[in-house]
């Protein structure tokens, strides 16, 4: 039996996981929660020296994780979903924070978290975003790495789950590759790549 390789356009951007051709809505907020291994390998990879931010909470996914492995975190969100405090992160308010930023930020605001939280940080603290790995494509982001490259990223081998509205339930699988990215800031050069899970 001969096989359709043909398919459609739509059928495979579902199945790379490209998110404006889903067969779902894009949740209002873009909130989809981190399965929690993906923190606790984060944990394994890199060190965090000081006080961390978590932006982009939810229901506090990302920042249970980081507070079990005793860092002292602050946790925040544009909405309150009854985890920690509401901030709009990119508000002109957000001026400084002492510490390391560590978040799952919305997708479609990626690169404006990126340069935010490099912005307002310290140098020599960190950022990392858990971020797909098409981050690492086109002519803006492109830009941004040259700027301020990240020091690390840290590439999933196995597909990790990023649930809307944090329902984890009703997942199947992952299509999608995420990776964790890593910036120190003040650091200049071509950052190292490295696999894991």
């Amino acid at each position: 039996m001969a096989k359709d390789w043909t398919g459609s356009k739509v059928s495979l951007f579902k199945m790379n996981g490209a998110s404006n051709h889903c067969s779902q809505e894009r949740q209002r907020e873009d909130y989809y929660a981190t399965e929690p291994i993906a923190t606790e390998w984060l944990c394994k990879l890199e060190k965090f020296d000081g006080k961390i931010l978590e932006p982009s909470c939810g229901e506090g996914h990302i920042s249970n994780v980081l507070i079990k492995h005793g860092y002292d975190v602050t946790s925040r969100d544009l909405v309150d979903r009854g985890y920690g405090g509401v901030a709009d992160f990119l508000s002109i308010d957000n001026l400084a924070w002492e510490g390391n930023i560590i978040t799952n930020p919305p997708y479609k605001y990626a690169k404006e978290f990126v340069q935010k939280a490099l912005q307002i940080i310290p140098k020599g603290k960190k950022v990392a975003m858990f971020l797909k790995l098409t981050f690492l494509e086109g002519k803006n982001r492109k830009e941004l790495f040259k700027i301020t490259p990240p020091i690390r990223i840290y590439v999933s081998c196995s597909r990790l789950k990023c649930a809307k509205n944090g329902d984890f339930d009703s997942m199947d699988g992952s299509a999608t590759a995420y990776a964790w990215f890593v910036w120190e800031k003040g650091f200049k050069g071509d950052p190292a790549i490295k696999w894991f899970n």
